[in-house]
């Protein structure tokens, strides 16, 4: 690469001049393409030529980066080295020539142009006018060989043009020159002075050789005492390991670009044994040795002692400090760094007390790049800074940029400069970018109370600290985002896992709001849409203070809810805010979202989320509400169907246990009914008591082979065919005959099925007569009033097996006092691994039952069965208790 730079005349013709041709000679120009017609006033020029190879971009990018610094031009270098870095590119890369890059520094511009020697690959012919159709008409272009660069030239210049000569086309671009506002000016680097700096003892000049792979081949006394290691203990280490290269405003040299340049000269760190870091001023120098093996040997010395190195034309690449100031240290010895929070405080706070300042403050980037949120703060009231969120590029200026470093003298002249300090006491603020690899990360800022407090020294002494701590600050922040990251996959895995352990509707709707509050929000409302409802209804809400709960709800109820749909997505909604009175607690209401509730293809809710008064959400937040509306939706609509399933479910089931029991004089009658299964109110064991005629009552207990709704099907049919034969005049033989036989017409649907069906008349004399039937069923077993328990009835074939049933009617007869107890089979076969209750453990708890009401019997019945096993019983299970009591005399 070739490098000059020299005083240069206004150039000739209409536009731009191109650069000399081989030879010395001005090739004459061919045709011209420019929209160019003033003549301006050049004061100086630097031109550059690179050959056609992977690294002549970035290099193109370093010229003209350290050239427009070097005029004092820092507002332009970023929009200067985008294009300068797409035309280069354009040329080494599409044409294959080598590209020549000539910038001219005017009086209120700078222009600058790339000329390649391949013309007829350039540019398409343009058709129409020269100047003012060219850019509309290589839009059309705009995908082809080099129509980006125009595109990006036209977009981000002043004026631009291409101007073809014989074997040459040139592109040119001119950029405008910002004056510096008032009171607000950027932190250049300053020239040597005419004073030479002092320096205390002798100046050590280190000597460090380092061969093309990177690795220390050579290292002096002066290097071991200045870095405190010995020549043993860095031969054959990586350069890159013990320097801490600095990265300031705008795009800067890379460590491995610098190695690799014929000169470089500049301000970085090298850390020494003790892993403090020193900063020098080096002078770098690309060699060959004899076998033509490239190495760069690099002079180094203290960075006060920069004037022994320093060339008297080179100007000190921003970012590096002032030769009469020591540099800051932002970084404490024990400054956490895995603690992103401690990490920014202390930053903060350490930068406002070095630099005198009364107010100090760190913005970060979000993860979309688009603004910046306070992540800490010294000095500044904390509703100021709390929830705060800044535009990147929030000024109409460069000079409000947060990509390079700013002084603003005086805050009062241009009150908008620092939106976070309006209306504050502070006066004088410097800014300085947080940059990782050329990329913005943060700003970070110092203000004091009094105005012209901070200069450019000032400003380049926090920048280089700045550059020092970005990548610890970056590695920080990365590994917060990868906590709060499994933070939100915890939380969302919590979440689903909570939705999904309850199909009850209300626990759900609470579920969903107690997942959003506090986590996500201020408060939660949660709408939900019937199935044909065209308009949401307010179903659940939820305060994290919950004196607010009530107002809350009062003010949503009066309002139209929202409209949600599943194609739009996160919407804001107003309707809280605008239907406000006087009555809702102050900061009840900030910032509203609707989320819609989607869940098989149909909105079914609205999730609404809000924040207090004047907290906004952050995008991060938001996109975790979706994720939990997604999983909520689904949840919802489970639960919604599950309830509506259940309640029908319940309903059928309620029409197959009898209506209430009707009261019978002269007898007690108790019940007891457990369906086994959860949800299930009906299963394969039944009962029924039932008026036949004036005076003669029928009941019946049974137990349909199996469980559950398809036993439950044969139950009903059972009971409904009880009643109804009964009422007919049959006597129980006849009525259970016939039941049989439709248990029998039912086909693959019936279940055989063992009942007790009986006939009960009392009589006048205080004693009750029985006609019992007992097909297949646990025997009925009658207490006497002596305590003595014995079977009522013989056991009789059961229904639903054979088809011809011979069948008969026993009789039997209470007298006062005694008990007649029937149960399932869900009572004798209770078990407790190889125990169980049966017919003569159920005997013997009737026995002690002796002098007991029906009511009495029947629970001390269901106790014993239920103590029998630690775990529940898995039967369904039945319990009549018929008791004749005494008579009472008058």
């Amino acid at each position: 690469m070739e490098r000059c730079t020299s005083p240069w005349p206004a150039p000739r013709g209409n536009g731009w001049d191109p650069p000399p041709a081989a030879g010395g000679r001005q090739a004459p120009s061919s045709r011209t393409r420019t929209n160019e017609e003033k003549q301006p006033v050049v004061t100086a020029r630097a031109a550059a030529t690179f050959e056609p190879d992977g690294r002549s971009a970035s290099a193109a990018r370093g010229f003209v980066r350290d050239a427009l610094l070097g005029w004092g031009l820092s507002e332009v270098v970023d929009d200067a080295i985008v294009l300068v870095s797409e035309l280069v590119t354009n040329a080494v890369v599409h044409a294959g020539t080598a590209a020549e890059v000539s910038c001219l520094r005017e009086e209120d511009s700078v222009q600058i142009g790339v000329t390649d020697r391949h013309p007829e690959r350039g540019l398409p012919a343009f058709a129409g006018p020269v100047a003012g159709d060219a850019v509309s008409e290589h839009f059309a272009d705009a995908e082809g060989e080099g129509g980006r660069g125009l595109l990006m030239c036209s977009a981000l210049s002043s004026r631009w043009g291409v101007e073809y000569a014989a074997g040459q086309k040139t592109v040119w671009f001119r950029l405008p020159l910002q004056r510096a506002l008032p009171g607000t000016r950027y932190a250049l680097p300053q020239a040597p002075g005419e004073v030479l700096p002092s320096t205390d003892g002798p100046v050590l000049v280190a000597v460090v050789q380092v061969d093309d792979q990177g690795l220390v081949r050579s290292w002096n006394a002066d290097a071991a005492e200045l870095f405190r290691r010995p020549a043993e203990a860095v031969l054959g280490l990586r350069w890159a390991e013990l320097v801490v290269w600095p990265q300031g405003p705008g795009e800067r040299t890379e460590l491995a670009q610098a190695l690799r340049l014929a000169r470089w000269e500049g301000a970085f760190g090298v850390r020494r044994a003790d892993q403090r870091t020193i900063e020098v001023y080096g002078s770098q120098v690309r060699l060959l040795d004899a076998t033509g093996a490239p190495s760069t040997l690099c002079l180094l010395v203290r960075e006060r002692d920069r004037a022994v190195l320093r060339s008297p034309d080179h100007v000190a690449p921003a970012g590096t400090t002032s030769a009469a100031v020591e540099p800051l240290d932002l970084q404490l010895d024990a400054m956490p760094a895995d603690d992103l929070s401690g990490l920014l405080q202390q930053t903060v706070e350490r930068a406002r007390d070095l630099l005198d300042g009364d107010a100090a403050y760190l913005l970060l980037i979000t993860d979309d790049e688009s603004e910046f949120e306070v992540r800490a703060a010294t000095g500044l009231p904390a509703g100021r800074v709390k929830d705060v969120r800044i535009p990147v590029d929030s000024g109409q200026n460069r000079y409000d940029s947060a990509r390079l470093p700013a002084v603003h003298e005086d805050l009062s002249v241009r009150p908008g400069a620092a939106p976070l300090l309006g209306g504050s006491d502070l006066r004088s603020l410097i800014t300085v970018p947080l940059k990782v690899e050329g990329r913005l990360i943060g700003s970070l800022g110092v203000a004091a109370n009094q105005a012209g407090q901070y200069d450019n020294d000032q400003a380049l002494r926090l920048q280089f600290a700045a550059d020092r701590i970005a990548l610890t600050v970056e590695n920080a922040r990365l590994a917060e985002r990868e906590r709060l990251r499994r933070g939100t996959l915890s939380f969302l895995v919590e979440a689903s896992d909570l939705l999904a352990g309850t199909l009850e509707l209300p626990q759900t709707l609470a579920l969903m709001a107690q997942m959003a509050v506090p986590t996500l929000a201020a408060w939660c409302a949660v709408y939900t849409i019937a199935e044909h409802a065209e308009a949401a209804e307010l179903a659940f809400v939820l305060h994290e203070d919950e004196d607010r709960i009530d107002p809350l709800r009062t003010l949503l109820e009066r309002i139209e809810p929202p409209v949600g749909s599943a194609a739009g997505g996160t919407t804001a909604w107003d309707g809280p805010e605008r239907a406000r009175t006087g009555a809702e607690p102050a900061g009840l209401i900030g910032q509203t979202v609707a989320l819609p509730l989607f869940a098989r293809n149909r909105v079914i809710g609205l999730l609404v989320l809000g924040t207090k008064a004047g907290v906004g959400f952050r995008q991060e937040i938001l996109e975790l509400a979706e994720d939990l509306s997604r999983r909520a939706a689904l949840a919802l609509d489970n639960s919604r169907l599950y309830s509506e399933r259940t309640a029908t479910s319940q309903a059928l089931q309620r029409s197959l246990l009898p209506p209430e029991l009707p009261k019978i004089p002269g007898v007690e009658v108790e019940v007891y009914y457990q369906a086994a299964g959860e949800g299930n109110e009906v299963g394969g064991d039944f009962y029924d008591l039932f008026a036949i005629r004036e005076g003669t009552y029928g009941f019946a207990i049974g137990d349909v082979c199996g469980t559950g709704p398809q036993a439950a099907s044969v139950t009903g049919l059972a009971r409904n065919s009880l009643r109804l034969l009964a009422r007919e005049g049959l006597d129980a033989p006849q009525v259970l005959t016939r039941l049989n036989r439709a248990i029998l017409d039912e086909g693959d649907r019936g279940r055989f099925l063992t009942l007790l069906y009986g006939e009960l008349t009392p009589r006048g004399d205080g004693s009750t007569e029985l006609r019992l039937v007992c097909a297949g069923h646990p025997l009925p077993l009658r207490l006497g009033t002596d305590g003595q328990v014995t079977p009522a009835a013989d056991s009789q074939p059961l229904l639903g097996v054979l088809e011809h049933l011979e069948l008969t009617a026993e009789q039997v007869v209470l007298a006062p006092g005694e008990v007649l107890l029937c149960v399932t089979d869900g009572v004798t076969e209770r078990r407790e691994g190889m125990r169980m209750l049966g017919e003569d453990g159920l005997a013997e708890v009737l026995r002690g039952c002796t002098g007991l009401t029906a009511g009495a019997v029947a629970a001390r019945v269901q106790r014993a069965v239920e103590r029998f096993a630690p775990e529940p019983p898995s039967d369904d299970m039945a319990i009549i208790a018929l008791r004749v009591p005494h008579q009472r005399r008058g």
